[in-house]
């Protein structure tokens, strides 16, 4: 209403000398007479200082007369109620528990490599040999020495069971034939050792040691193994969420590298607070269907800890704080036909926060109209007037 008055009054001013002056200016600027362009110019910026004059006067009219310049312009949002689920952001590694470093039981020379990298296996498949320094040779030996006292003891048991002989010589001959055949045991278990077998299902990811080498008990790698199938997630989690993250909540993992996510769950909870960093372990499945995930994959999570299913959520950013701690909001009440309403001030009780939202647990019901831009320059009982939601 202001500006359009202002523009009104200046269009009539024109109109009424406009034409003049410009025929006048023209016919100085065509006389070239310095002294008359001087002049000329001295009357229009009077003219000038007279129209800015009226103008005050009218702004100052128009201030007083329009009762609505004054009341703020705002725009608010509806609450309304809806499901919010909350979740708990954490990072963690892919891991397995099928991922191994292979070492051979028994010292000596590796003879033989039978598998090679990117080999499928399967458990208690040969993978290596090692000489095993003349223990076969030693277990043949046995063996016949073995069979000699099996038929000297079976001998001597019929002889036993006929009366024939004595005691004694029937369980010398028992005691030679069984250490016979324990010593066979031992010596099998020695020689067992030599081979090299797959202590689970999966792929030979690196074969370390070549053939030829020397190899030490439990000491030299041989090759490395691993099983994609049963993969998993480890991460610590903060102590204050035992209650909320426990086994079976919903988890979202995101694999940033790979730009894929997964929907899988929380199989085990730890029962352990670590006290150097007041946290507990879970552990999150992984399925691994195609192979594209590998050990040691970094991975962010989402578990969900909370679920509301008529929250109702809002702006961090319209939410105050006074003296006492309390934190309120403004919304819009009694709101007329013309979008004009009275501001209220409403101390409310916030629970979890999302982004940029938190979830309001008391203070506001559903429908309620809250001041959003202008909500930090409004004040309680104020007329307001709201031009958007």
């Amino acid at each position: 209403m202001k500006h359009i008055l202002t523009l009104s009054f200046i269009a009539v001013l024109l109109a009424s000398c406009g034409g003049d002056k410009k025929n006048s200016v023209e016919k100085i600027l065509e006389k070239n007479n310095l002294e008359d362009i001087r002049t000329k110019r001295a009357e229009l910026v009077s003219e000038q200082e007279d129209i800015n004059s009226k103008i005050k006067l009218l702004d100052e009219r128009i201030k007083t007369l329009d009762t609505t310049q004054n009341i703020p312009l705002i725009t608010t949002i509806l609450a309304k109620e809806e499901v919010f689920d909350h979740v708990l952001e954490l990072q963690g590694n892919v891991t397995t528990k099928n991922l191994l470093i292979i070492t051979p039981e028994y010292s000596g020379i590796l003879t033989n490599v039978y598998v090679t990298e990117g080999q499928r296996v399967s458990k208690g498949q040969t993978l290596a040999k090692i000489d095993d320094g003349g223990l076969s040779q030693q277990l043949a030996q046995l063996k016949i020495q073995s069979a000699l006292a099996k038929t000297t003891f079976e001998r001597q048991q019929k002889l036993w069971n006929q009366k024939i002989g004595s005691e004694i010589q029937y369980l010398q001959a028992k005691s030679s034939y069984e250490a016979q055949e324990e010593a066979i045991n031992q010596l099998q278990k020695q020689l067992s050792k030599t081979i090299v077998r797959a202590p689970f299902s999966g792929t030979i990811d690196d074969v370390i040691t070549e053939k030829g080498s020397v190899v030490g008990a439990g000491q030299t790698p041989l090759m490395q193994i691993v099983n994609l199938d049963d993969m998993y997630i480890e991460t610590d989690v903060p102590e204050s969420y035992i209650p909320t993250v426990v086994q079976g909540k919903n988890v979202t993992v995101q694999f940033p590298v790979l730009g894929t996510s997964i929907d899988t769950k929380v199989r085990q909870a730890g029962d352990v607070i670590n006290v150097a960093n007041r946290t507990f372990k879970i552990e999150v499945t992984v399925p691994n269907k195609d192979k594209t995930i590998k050990p040691n994959l970094t991975a962010k999570l989402k578990i969900n800890d909370y679920t509301n299913p008529k929250a109702i959520l809002v702006p961090q950013s319209i939410i105050s704080e006074n003296a006492e701690g309390e934190q309120y909001v403004y919304i819009v009440k009694d709101k007329k036909d013309n979008n004009q309403g009275t501001v209220s001030k409403v101390i409310i009780k916030t629970g979890k926060t999302q982004g940029d939202v938190i979830e309001v647990l008391e203070g506001i019901t559903n429908g309620a109209e809250l001041i959003q831009e202008g909500a930090r320059s409004v004040k309680d009982g104020q007329t307001v007037k709201v031009i958007k939601y």
